[in-house]
């Protein structure tokens, strides 16, 4: 996909997929095989919820409020990690292949997690309990009634004051959070995202204070597979 297409832009002032995903999710696969400028292209939109296209002949601003979902493979070869199949990449390879995704870019995603392969009994176990489903949705359209009540807006649209107030930081909770950005080397966004996501996770388990295993869950879901990357 060239920035155009994604973003916007052309002779036309085209709308992009990321517009045409506004108030929805666009889905990314093999994501490390974007070009890094189309990726790059996607962080003022993931800040602003909208995105600003500058030419000579025209200044058009588009809606763009998605929700980013992306996937890629460990590796070049796929295999890195996985106890079946021997994988065939160099770290340096690997190292290059992870680092085609910028940290700022990176900085923008709420969950960055690694899923095993499954081995064949467990995907032919695997089946549709729509029961279950059911229950799980029933289960997340009560969490985003409670964030409505609270707040009249979801967690993922507060501002970082708002998010502050709605974690009830304690002295305890807060000097145990410096103590663990530090030790992970958290930016100040994936700090602030390290709290919305706590917070939502509270909502979900239904509790009104935000635990010290609520952050510490939070914060096992940054890196993934990018440690020693950034």
């Amino acid at each position: 996909a060239t920035a155009p297409s994604l973003v916007g832009g052309g002779a036309n002032a085209t709308p992009g997929d990321i517009t045409l995903a506004h108030r929805g999710v666009l889905f990314l696969d093999e994501l490390t095989e974007f070009k890094p400028n189309v990726l790059n292209a996607l962080r003022e939109p993931l800040e602003a919820g909208s995105i600003t296209i500058s030419r000579a002949r025209y200044r058009v601003e588009f809606p763009a409020n998605f929700q980013l979902v992306a996937a890629m493979n460990p590796c070049p070869c796929g295999y890195v990690g996985d106890p079946r199949r021997r994988c065939r990449c160099t770290p340096d390879r690997v190292r290059n292949y992870l680092g085609k995704v910028s940290g700022p870019l990176l900085d923008r995603f709420d969950l960055i997690i690694e899923v095993p392969a499954l081995s064949h009994a467990e995907l032919l176990a695997r089946g549709n309990d729509h029961e279950q489903w059911s229950r799980r949705c029933k289960h997340v359209a009560a969490c985003r009634d409670l964030q409505h009540g609270r707040q009249q807006v979801l967690n993922s649209d507060l501002s970082p004051a708002q998010l502050d107030g709605a974690c009830e930081l304690t002295d305890a909770n807060r000097a145990g959070l410096v103590t663990l950005f530090d030790k992970l080397k958290v930016s100040a966004r994936g700090a602030h995202r390290v709290l919305r996501v706590a917070r939502t996770i509270a909502d979900y388990d239904g509790s009104a204070e935000v635990t010290q295993a609520h952050y510490l869950e939070a914060a096992g879901y940054r890196r993934g597979g990018f440690e020693g990357v950034y």
